[in-house]
């Protein structure tokens, strides 16, 4: 999938959206997509920061719903209920930066060579568990692949090198990532 930027300035919009009614008390949004992309079935992430400090990041890996309200119900859900942090703030959402990725679908690899680092986030499974990192965890903390692969691992709940064992199901897959600054003039504009 290709996103416009119109496209994705909607996504961020729906996203700031759904914070700022949730984070106030209120109720999740209706969303009315305004494309075919944004009305496609697409697993997307939605990540919090502030001031370059995580703050929330909720997604969902599978296209269980349209793509605009896969946006619309993660951001809330990372807004809220990430357990890593506490429910943002009614004051807080000001000073937010929103990123989205939007996921490819997941494809198992057959060696680990096949994993750029960049390009592809990954999803380690094991049993029931599971972990997923998406392809700028990789960049923004200068990880190797094998550091990457431990950290997905860690993230699992399951041994830093559970990725050379056998039964470890190894997935990657690509992102479309966009934040609110990256059309910081457009964003500006009346939502």
């Amino acid at each position: 999938m290709n996103l416009t930027d119109e496209e994705k300035i909607e996504l961020l919009r729906i996203a700031r959206r759904s914070i700022t009614s949730v984070v106030n008390g209120g109720e999740l949004p209706e969303v009315m997509p305004s494309t075919e992309n944004l009305k496609t079935p697409c697993g997307a992430f939605v990540t919090i920061t502030i001031n370059d400090n995580l703050r929330g990041c909720i997604g969902y890996v599978e296209a269980v719903k349209p793509l605009a309200e896969t946006v619309n119900e993660v951001a809330a859900k990372a807004a809220l209920e990430d357990p890593r942090f506490p429910p943002v703030e009614p004051y807080e959402v000001e000073n937010l930066e929103i990123e989205i990725s939007v996921l490819s679908p997941l494809r198992p690899v057959k060696s680990v060579d096949e994993i750029k680092i960049g390009e592809h986030g990954i999803m380690i499974k094991k049993g029931w568990r599971r972990g997923l990192l998406l392809p700028q965890v990789a960049i923004e903390h200068n990880l190797t692949r094998d550091e990457f692969l431990e950290h997905t691992c860690l993230k699992a709940g399951l041994p830093p090198d559970c990725w050379k064992s056998e039964g470890t199901e190894i997935y990657i897959f690509s992102a479309i990532i966009f934040k609110e600054s990256d059309f910081k003039q457009k964003m500006s504009e009346k939502l």
